[in-house]
């Protein structure tokens, strides 16, 4: 059997892993259209610096996929205590944010700890995010925080999202809340207060550890932009931007279900287009700086909630260990921002956008002034984040359904247009290659 795989990003490569050892699989071709394969997983370098779309940190509660991941690392990781704050009222708060409510002002402390514990929406049926942090955290935490800081990574209202992915955020108990407002310190998300992250070379590691496993049956085809995919007789053809073409037996498909439906040589039903259409996601910035100094501290990542200042979160690189801080002794700061398709920040110039990022570090007193800016770079990402929006469901349900029936078979994140972190997505290649086995 000859599989083509379309893209690849950690599904592709990791799937390919999977395979590769499997009875009655002869060849796995995975076909990238970027000049290097890691997808959301690649790191870039800007004067000897590496940086990823975003740190993705390596963190699970799946003690097999994090086995693995630190494990194809060898000698190449690091292993660090989360340090993360929340930028609130000119003060920084531990994260997360109903662990360090003593750190409030006394009016917003009472208001959170209050809603809390006297919370009218405690046993009611939440149908929309926005109804889930109400009844989980009570009107202060979901409006001093968790409301505005996910409106903005998500551009979107949360009542109009639904409850997929913030219902595996466990409800803190009433005696941890309690404490947090007297000033006893707890914690929160305890599968993440200890991370791992490669010592070099940034995220890309890791995809670079799975391909250095590969043997002869995984060929990967870079630069290579697939412009056709059609079935014929019991033969998939592929055809790129290279005018080369290929036969395969199976296909699966880690690209976007809308870069997928737009190379689908097929006439595919209006209902699945127009669900296909409805699909919402986010798009990514993102801006390296490298500053004489800064004003975090030993902290990693800062989250920021305040609508006025355009990032959702800075990071500090040098957290990360040695290679990810210039050896003059100067900081490398990592600014995430996201926008919706056809918005104001979607228009806007990089150049611009820079302006607006300096601007929010010296309003933020995160760096004294724009003379601390060494160098910085920009990039943008069109596909970042799922949105689960109210119709997510039904319209993945009916585009998987469809796929599936062609017998084209979805893995990853936008491949499968759900939200998952990486060992998730390593967890959903790896189920999928034993189903393909079967």
């Amino acid at each position: 059997m000859k599989i083509g795989v379309l893209g690849g990003g950690l599904s592709g490569i990791s799937l390919a892993y999977f395979l590769q050892n499997k009875q009655g699989i002869n060849c796995i071709e995975i076909l990238e259209k970027e000049r290097e394969p890691g997808g959301l997983c690649r790191s870039f370098n800007l004067n000897g610096l590496s940086y990823d779309i975003g740190p993705h940190i390596i963190f699970s509660k799946d003690n097999e996929i994090l086995d693995l991941m630190i494990n194809l690392l060898g000698e190449n990781k690091n292993k660090f205590k989360r340090s993360n704050k929340i930028y609130y009222k000119k003060s920084f708060i531990k994260y997360p944010f109903e662990n360090e409510l003593s750190a409030l002002s006394e009016a917003d402390r009472e208001y959170c700890l209050n809603t809390f514990l006297n919370n009218p929406y405690e046993n009611s049926v939440a149908e929309n995010m926005l109804q889930y942090f109400l009844k989980t955290f009570g009107e202060g935490i979901t409006n001093i925080y968790l409301k505005p800081y996910n409106e903005k990574i998500w551009k979107f209202d949360l009542s109009f999202m639904d409850t997929q992915m913030i219902e595996r955020i466990p409800k803190p108990p009433r005696e941890d809340i309690i404490n947090s407002a007297s000033g006893i310190p707890t914690e929160g998300y305890l599968h993440q207060i200890y991370f791992y992250y490669p010592q070099q070379g940034g995220i890309n590691s890791l995809i670079k550890s799975f391909i250095n496993q590969f043997n002869k049956k995984v060929i990967i085809t870079a630069d290579s932009n697939v412009v056709e995919l059609q079935r014929i007789k019991n033969k998939w053809k592929i055809k790129t931007d290279k005018g080369a073409s290929g036969e395969y037996d199976l296909i699966v498909s880690t690209i976007p279900v809308q870069s997928l439906a737009g190379i689908y040589k097929s006439d595919i039903p209006k209902e699945i287009i127009e669900s296909i259409i409805d699909l919402k996601y986010s798009s990514i910035i993102i801006t390296i700086i490298n500053v004489k100094k800064d004003n975090l501290g030993s902290n990693f990542s800062v989250m920021v909630p305040d609508k006025d200042i355009i990032f959702h979160r800075v990071s500090k690189l040098n957290f990360l260990g040695d290679c990810y801080g210039a050896k003059d002794g100067s900081n490398t700061l990592l600014v995430e921002i996201t926008y919706a398709k056809d918005s104001l920040l979607e228009k806007m110039s990089n150049s611009d956008v820079e302006k607006k990022i300096i601007e929010g570090l010296e309003d933020t007193k995160f760096i004294d002034n724009r003379e601390q800016i060494n160098f910085m770079e920009t990039r943008r990402f069109e596909y970042a984040y799922i949105i689960y929006d109210l119709h997510h469901k039904k319209n993945m349900n009916l585009i998987r359904n469809y796929f599936d029936n062609q017998g084209i078979s979805l893995c990853g994140r936008f491949g499968e247009f759900e939200y998952l972190n990486m060992d998730a997505v390593i967890r959903h290649a790896k189920n999928l290659s034993e189903e393909i086995e079967k």
